[in-house]
């Protein structure tokens, strides 16, 4: 899975992008997913297994086959992206590397064969009947408006980014050697018939991608063929490998890939910086100084070892006690980057209902695309600083760049950007006084409440909070 990040781009170029996108677009073929619900959506993707079964046998354990032959689930999964879209997409215009990547697997090594530039349609389907190699389009959630759909449904339903890739490989061909993610993989067969490999992990819920040398792996555990309308899962880690027979034309499957840097390490990693910061503040010993020159003297490394546990026990009991943790990166990269709401049908987004009055009903809209921090904020001045509710959305976020990381220029604007808090905010969300805490939680919580009821003291703090939320797309008046 591609690194995400990135820029957020502005909602007028989407308008314009959707338009061309559109064009893309087969024609609608009834979907057998239940997108009612996240919940209802990931249930419908593993049919017949029940999603309990499936997180308590299977998942982060081992991998799941669905082999069907339901026609038309066929048809709906060849509707999600085929051979044939590619000649639309490359009239686009897409680029090696960045969107394809043109590889083969040779003697146990992935050679890439990307040109350069542009990719020209006549040109890689010249190349890919005569060179026997793997085309890889990265993210085409980007383009294609159902993968748009359930991508973002996915990520609702694991609280995690969603991405995916296309591969298409010609017959008696092979894209990729023998390698393990750091991702929980859900495949869809979608054309022709795939010949699929896996191993034992080598490093179970490994955290990074790597190839493994044939003669490493050993004898494979499951050995099967995919043909359209199948659904294969593993979790990451899991060795794998896999090929086109002969007498199919090529294969086409899609893998969809979830919960990249999204383990309680990593959780953990984020919040205990700022558990200590604030453990500091009320805890004299912690705020104590190093023994004198512990950083330079390695006789006296066994003697931090017991301080620190010492500490660690009283941070556990804190934590026992209720202290709060506060996650400093996680939540926040996971609302700036995910995909935005799908809408459907070209809709765009718009204040839901009239201007909202202190008798008006309210509702709360795009609950799972919606984070409250509270968070220290500078204010005027680095040394004066106090905390606020922040309320953080993905309304505004670009579906065009999800999932598809940053260029070093990019990486660049983005930094000088973040030096500017103001703009940074006003691109990712809203800040409020500490005092509206509560009455942002009733709105997360509760179905529909009267502006009158938000639970502020005066009526103007209850009416202005309301049509903050409501000029940011955020709330709808019943």
């Amino acid at each position: 899975m591609p690194k995400k990040g990135g820029k957020t781009a502005s909602k007028a170029g989407e308008g314009d992008a959707a338009a061309k996108r559109s064009k893309t677009e087969p024609a609608s073929i009834p979907s057998p997913f239940n997108f009612e619900s996240p919940d209802s959506l990931f249930e419908s993707l593993i049919s017949p297994i029940a999603p309990k079964d499936f997180f308590h046998d299977y998942w982060e354990q081992k991998p799941l086959l669905i082999q069907r032959s339901d026609p038309s689930l066929a048809a709906y999964y060849q509707s999600l992206f085929q051979f044939a879209d590619l000649k639309q997409l490359c009239g686009r215009g897409v680029f090696y590397g960045r969107d394809v990547n043109f590889c083969r697997c040779v003697d146990g090594k992935k050679k890439v064969l990307n040109k350069d530039g542009k990719v020209n349609y006549n040109q890689l389907k010249k190349d890919f009947d005569q060179k026997r190699a793997t085309i890889q389009f990265h993210q085409p959630q980007r383009f294609k408006d159902e993968l748009w759909r359930i991508q973002e449904k996915l990520e609702c339903f694991f609280g995690s980014l969603v991405g995916s890739n296309v591969y298409i490989t010609p017959q008696e061909s092979q894209g990729l050697p023998p390698h393990y993610d750091d991702v929980e993989v859900f495949i869809l067969q979608l054309e022709g018939e795939k010949r699929w490999r896996l191993y034992k992990p080598t490093v179970p819920l490994a955290r990074e991608y790597s190839l493994e040398p044939e003669d490493r792996i050993g004898n494979p555990t499951h050995e099967f063929t995919l043909k359209p309308g199948d659904l294969l899962y593993f979790p990451r880690g899991t060795i794998h490998q896999a090929d086109t027979p002969s007498g199919v034309q090529h294969s086409t499957h899609i893998t969809i890939s979830t919960y990249q840097n999204n383990s309680w390490g990593d959780f953990l990693l984020d919040i205990v910086p700022g558990f200590v910061f604030d453990s500091m503040k009320q805890d004299v010993t912690i705020r104590a100084g190093l023994p004198r020159k512990l950083l330079m003297d390695v006789n006296k490394s066994d003697y931090a070892p017991k301080q620190l546990s010492g500490f660690l026990r009283s941070l556990a009991d804190k934590l026992d006690c209720g202290q709060e943790l506060r996650s400093a990166d996680m939540k926040k990269d996971f609302i700036r980057n995910r995909l935005p709401p799908y809408l459907g049908g070209g809709s765009e987004l718009t204040p839901g209902g009239k201007l909202p009055k202190l008798d008006d009903k309210i509702t709360l809209r795009f609950k799972d695309h919606v984070l409250i921090l509270v968070e220290p904020h500078h204010e005027m001045t680095d040394v004066s600083m106090e905390m606020a509710v922040f309320v953080f959305h993905s309304l505004n976020n670009s579906r065009a760049i999800h999932m598809m990381g940053a260029g070093e220029e990019e990486e660049e604007e983005e930094e000088e950007e973040e030096e500017d808090e103001d703009e940074t905010l006003k691109a990712r969300g809203l800040r409020f006084p500490l005092s509206h805490t509560e009455a942002l939680k009733q709105l997360l919580t509760i179905d529909t409440v009267l502006v009158k009821d938000l639970r502020l003291d005066l009526d103007a703090d209850k009416e202005n909070l309301a049509l903050s939320l409501w000029t940011e797309c955020l709330i709808t008046v019943i």
